[in-house]
């Protein structure tokens, strides 16, 4: 199966690696020349420069002989452009596109993505899974204006490195949802240990951002 991956962040690596892995012929776009210097190193001539929204590039890479296109850049316009350009301009059976921005998701699916994932939508359904009825936190609260989805790149000096979950004062009313940690996504427990390089995936009030700011100290992207 010939498969398009545009985007070489850390989704898109770990895709390319993964279904490379699984035998499959893969070609990875990417715009940033020195991220494709730098997976050139690791995957070779699998890797190459280019816009993947624009036709000329996909048409470089053989879309009209693809499979499937998979587009997670950390643009949802760009991975719409993406998809709609291989259905349309090259006939491609199957595309999949990123939703960084969980509203988008119905507009991509009415516009003929086959398939969307999004990353805060799938945080929220572990939330839902993970959190007990009796928590602090209800679950009719998850979607509420107030309440933010935050990530944090966790650094080798930050306040909470090498701390469990257990030792960590958190703000009241914010919770660690998920860690990412690589290629691995865990659901913590109070005993799961913060490392650098984590990222942290948590949940709380917007006006709390600040302190969970401080307490992590580290940038804090919502």
């Amino acid at each position: 199966m010939y498969i398009i991956v545009v985007g070489g962040g850390k989704v898109g690596y770990y895709l390319t690696k993964t279904l490379l892995n699984e035998g499959h012929e893969v070609l990875l776009i990417e715009r940033n020349p020195e991220k494709v210097s730098t997976f050139a190193e690791r995957f070779g001539a699998v890797v190459v420069a280019g816009d993947g929204a624009e036709a000329a590039t996909l048409a470089a890479a053989g879309a009209a002989r693809a499979d499937v296109v998979i587009a997670v850049t950390g643009e949802d316009e760009d991975n719409l452009v993406v998809c709609q350009s291989a259905r349309q301009k090259f006939h491609v059976g199957r595309t999949i596109a990123r939703v960084n921005n969980p509203k988008n998701e119905q507009l991509f699916r009415l516009l003929g993505i086959d398939v969307t994932v999004s990353q805060t939508n799938y945080i929220l359904n572990l939330i839902e899974q993970s959190i007990p009825e009796r928590s602090f936190l209800h679950l009719l609260s998850l979607r509420h204006a107030d309440l933010a989805i935050i990530e944090a790149k966790i650094g080798e000096g930050s306040p909470v490195t090498n701390r469990t979950i257990a030792e960590v004062q958190l703000p009241v009313d914010c919770v660690i949802a998920a860690i990412a940690r690589g290629p691995e996504l865990i659901v913590p427990t109070p005993a799961t240990q913060i490392l650098p390089g984590d990222d942290i995936i948590a949940l709380t009030h917007r006006e709390q951002e600040d302190e969970l700011r401080r307490l992590l100290g580290c940038f804090v992207a919502t």
